[in-house]
């Protein structure tokens, strides 16, 4: 089954909200749960085809959360905020180390349309042949086919729970007929279910799938609307490239001051001054090497 590519619809109050029943129904039978699953899915293809949704910077928004399921998976302390630190402070020559590899590889995978270069690129670890095997490893319904292809890789290379999870999420978002990868099983699957298969593997994934879509829909909507104050306060900024700084914002999940298009001490202004103004936030609590998100 694939879903029709969502048809854009402009008016932020339209947005919908996820109903009640689909997350206080309480069912047992893969059946059940598989309606219920389809349902969340379902709400989320027509949340995201509202124009106004910034969908890059809501990608990279998750790409964090599923990098931080997976680093969870492996036992490692690192949270957010030491992902964060990884990417936007790594320099010419440094390894991320292990959790921050994972986190790139989140990026990498989200920034662009998919296809098996593109994921090749995300995972350069992996063979092209490889990836395109495990992704023709099921044809059936969205979340049938994202557990089997979870479950190819794992037969495969139990150790790759990363490229295991993006390939899902992959063979996920095909079957729905987007055309980037939306992180979603990652958040809402337990290490120990990686190793399921079948059945037990499917249930797992519908399940997944519904706590993830609450989460993804809430942040959404809280995206959707910081974006367009963004959007309101843009024009009335007056440093030479606060544009591109402003698109920066409205794209990545986190944002130096080094990395904007602008001198550092415009740069270090200008990200006061959208403090201020209450469109941005800053990330890290701390007095120097600061973060900036929407």
């Amino acid at each position: 089954m694939t879903f029709a590519r969502p048809v854009h619809i402009s008016g932020l109050d339209t947005l919908p909200r996820l109903p009640a029943w689909v997350t206080s129904t309480r069912s047992e039978s893969i059946e059940d749960v598989a309606f219920l699953s389809g349902a969340a899915l379902n709400h989320l293809h027509v949340a995201l085809g509202h124009e106004e949704v910034p969908h890059a910077l809501l990608r990279d928004r998750l790409a964090l959360h599923a990098a931080e399921a997976c680093v969870g998976f492996s036992g490692r302390p690192e949270g957010g905020a030491e992902l964060r630190d990884a990417a936007h402070f790594l320099r010419p020559g440094d390894l991320p180390g292990p959790a921050g590899e994972a986190y790139l590889s989140w990026r990498r995978a989200v920034e662009r349309p998919m296809s098996i270069k593109a994921l090749h690129r995300a995972m350069p670890t992996l063979e092209l042949g490889q990836i395109g095997t495990w992704l023709n490893a099921g044809q059936d319904a969205p979340v049938t086919r994202a557990a089997l292809v979870l479950e190819a890789v794992q037969t495969a290379a139990p150790r790759a729970d990363v490229a295991a999870l993006i390939l899902a999420d992959v063979a996920l978002a095909q079957a729905l007929g987007w055309d980037h990868l939306v992180p979603l099983l990652a958040m809402g699957l337990k290490r120990a279910v990686l190793r399921k298969s079948g059945d037990e593997l499917r249930l797992a994934c519908h399940r997944a799938v519904i706590a993830s879509v609450v989460v993804s829909a809430r942040l959404t909507a809280d995206l959707t609307r910081r974006a367009e104050q963004m959007k309101v306060v843009a024009p009335k900024l007056r440093a030479k490239g606060a544009g591109k700084a402003v698109e920066m914002f409205l794209t990545r999940d986190a944002v130096a001051a080094a990395e904007l298009p602008l001198p550092p001490r415009a740069a270090r202004r200008l990200c006061d001054r959208l403090v201020d103004l209450g469109v941005v936030r800053e990330l890290t609590g701390r007095d120097t090497f600061r973060l900036y998100g929407v």
